[in-house]
């Protein structure tokens, strides 16, 4: 997603709606304080944030049960997956607290500022299907996000069902996907409307994940297969642009009976990178490390300078051709977004 310029009415606009926010917080930490002073709230308790519903959080207690919760305006953003500490009350309760996350999925907004997706993941499933066409530069941009923030990615092509009779769509899938299995990513086929796949029920055990990927891949269907009964709305492509249509409006966080928790989230068609450095991206591709630091020149491009490894090692076949020219349109989005 592209930084946005501001107009000056945009930018005043961007203000105010701040300044609403700040009043809005204000008012909720004047709610907070009175039951605390007044002795309504219950004992301080650890707890789960397991889904965000603009001014209030639904926590999820040890003992399985959820509240819906006001904040202290002093804790900044929590987000789905958010370990925090909470007084329960009637009939709404107070977080007092957050606890350290251990990984945060981040992306830019619309006004480019970097906003927290989930907190305390294990795996990102980056979901994919034949409809809408996945194409390698979101894949990839998927993978860089994940590899920043050291979180371990899964690509799962849902909607396999698709592909039978259709060789054509199967080879240029398989094009496609065989460049990062060669590259260590696990890679799962499944088909929502046959039940997902055990392989899939698998990776998921004892594990807190999120699935990513463009609205109308599957994600809620995918979810829907896992927890019968859940029913989440999903939404059909547009015929027009093939394109899905957003269904999911808030990342929530599901226990599963295979084991494991999950949190879906909202569909995002483009994943900004524009916070990152050069170097960063560059780690982000996994099969560029070994070559990193050993280009002739300090300040190596990877374009056509002499002596760059990165080159080298896209000659000798160690870097895919698609995965170079994907490297680098990352990199151009970056310098031409700021």
């Amino acid at each position: 997603m592209s930084k946005r310029k501001l107009t000056r009415r945009q930018a005043w606009r961007v203000n105010k709606i701040q300044q609403e926010r700040a009043e809005r917080a204000k008012r909720r930490e004047d709610t907070a304080s009175e039951s605390l002073q007044g002795g309504s709230l219950g004992a301080e308790q650890e707890g789960l944030v397991v889904a965000h519903f603009g001014t209030q959080v639904e926590v999820e207690s040890g003992a399985g049960e959820r509240r819906r919760c006001h904040l202290r305006a002093n804790l900044g953003s929590l987000v789905t997956g958010d370990r925090v500490i909470w007084c329960e009350g009637d009939p709404t309760g107070v977080v007092v607290a957050q606890l350290d996350r251990k990984s945060a999925l981040l992306r830019p907004d619309n006004f480019g500022q970097l906003k927290p997706v989930a907190a305390n993941i294990d795996r990102i499933f980056v979901v994919i299907a034949a409809r809408p066409e996945p194409h390698a530069n979101l894949i990839d941009r998927y993978l860089v996000a994940s590899e920043a923030v050291g979180i371990e990615p899964v690509l799962v092509l849902n909607k396999v069902d698709l592909l039978d009779g259709d060789d054509a769509l199967a080879a240029q899938l398989d094009s496609l996907l065989t460049p990062y299995a060669n590259l260590g990513y696990q890679l799962l086929r499944v088909c929502a409307r046959a039940g997902g796949s055990v392989a899939l029920e698998t990776a998921l055990n004892q594990r807190i994940s999120i699935f990513v990927g463009q609205s109308g891949v599957g994600k809620s269907s995918l979810v829907n297969s896992l927890l019968p009964g859940l029913d989440l709305r999903v939404g059909a492509l547009s015929e027009l642009t093939h394109k899905g249509t957003h269904t999911t409006t808030t990342a929530q966080l599901f226990h599963l009976p295979c084991g494991g928790s999950l949190i879906d989230s909202p569909g995002i068609r483009e994943f900004g990178l524009w916070h990152m450095s050069r170097d960063q991206v560059e780690q982000g591709f996994r099969e560029f490390r070994p070559h990193l630091g050993h280009c002739r020149f300090r300040d190596c491009q990877h374009q056509q300078e002499p002596g760059c490894a990165i080159l080298d090692a896209g000659q000798s076949g160690a870097i895919s051709p698609a995965r170079l020219e994907s490297y680098r349109r990352i990199i151009a989005s970056l310098e031409a977004d700021r």
